[in-house]
């Protein structure tokens, strides 16, 4: 069930720091690229049953 919240909050916030949006035309890909790298990590521990 936790992990189910976060993996949602994580979409949120990969969302939130796409470039197209006004607030974060300037940062780049940095942040939608480490929170895609959490939520891949994320993703795999899953998988695995680790979380």
């Amino acid at each position: 069930m936790l992990s189910t919240i976060l993996i949602i909050i994580l979409i949120l916030i990969l969302v939130g720091a796409f470039p197209a949006w006004p607030h974060s035309r300037a940062w780049g890909y940095g942040p939608s690229g480490v929170v895609g790298l959490i939520l891949v990590v994320l993703l795999i521990l899953l998988l695995l049953g680790k979380i």
